[in-house]
């Protein structure tokens, strides 16, 4: 199977059920437009997200939703099943998050920033960023059932925004980059709004309600950073020897 087609085919990761939708949808549908094959993983279920069910029952709520979110992007959907509060980077991490990286075959993935408010967003950035490395290494042994082979290549790796765009201390984290997601960002709002028991668990843990609100305006915010109604942030990891062109840049524009 070649690694480049046409159509650069997006592997887009994060930790749990709808931070792909706060953090990049509008970029992700920008580029299933172009006639990009997209997957979308989460590394849980989102197993921890409900002060009334227990782990399995809400984990099967949330897969639900996160399938009917992804179903509205035409995308594929997988989730590594790690649990919530217990994503750790050691070995068997670092195999199963290469495993999923082979067997999607991605020529650009989208994953967590290194600093976020949490450590299970934190741990999958490091993941992911080995993970890619990894995925070409012929002698890298996931130790999975059926294994894919290896890639080609290293594929182009980009950072979505921490949320709120800031550290741990409060300060703002600048992005590289802003993406227009004007004209789907409606679509985003939809994805989103499938997530409707992490609303109200938001609400019971953080008190934080107007959950599709708070995601209109931050993407607003980043959007009169370049002009626009939306914006979606990224930074590209361009550390040796990760790809230094910026694909996701050439291929939806922004500033």
């Amino acid at each position: 199977m070649a690694e480049m087609t046409k159509h650069p085919r997006i592997l887009a990761i994060h930790a749990h059920p709808d931070d792909i939708e706060f953090q990049c949808a509008g970029s992700l549908a920008r580029l299933k437009k172009l006639g990009c094959d997209i997957a979308i993983a989460t590394m849980t279920p989102g197993d921890c997200g409900s002060a009334e069910l227990g782990p399995l029952e809400i984990a099967a709520v949330r897969r639900a939703e996160q399938q009917k979110a992804v179903d509205l992007l035409g995308a594929e959907y997988l989730c590594l099943e790690f649990r919530d509060l217990q994503i750790v980077v050691d070995n068997d991490s670092r195999r199963r998050v290469t495993e999923v990286v082979r067997k999607t075959r991605p020529d650009i993935v989208i994953t967590a920033p290194p600093i976020d408010y949490m450590s299970d967003h934190e741990m999958t950035s490091r993941l992911v960023r080995d993970a890619c490395f990894n995925a070409s290494a012929p002698n890298y042994d996931t130790h999975q059932t059926n294994p894919a082979p290896p890639l080609n290549k290293i594929p182009h790796l980009y950072y979505v925004d921490p949320l709120e765009g800031i550290d741990w201390y409060g300060r703002p984290i600048p992005p590289e980059f802003i993406v227009d997601i004007s004209e789907t960002f409606e679509l985003k709002r939809e994805m989103l709004a499938c997530h409707e028991s992490q609303r109200g668990w938001l609400m019971k843990q953080h008190g934080i309600d107007e959950y599709l609100d708070s995601c209109t305006k931050w993407s607003s915010t980043r959007g009169k950073e370049i002009g626009k109604a939306y914006g979606e942030a990224f930074t590209q990891h361009k550390g040796h020897p990760y790809p230094h062109d910026n694909l996701l840049l050439q291929l939806l524009g922004g500033k």
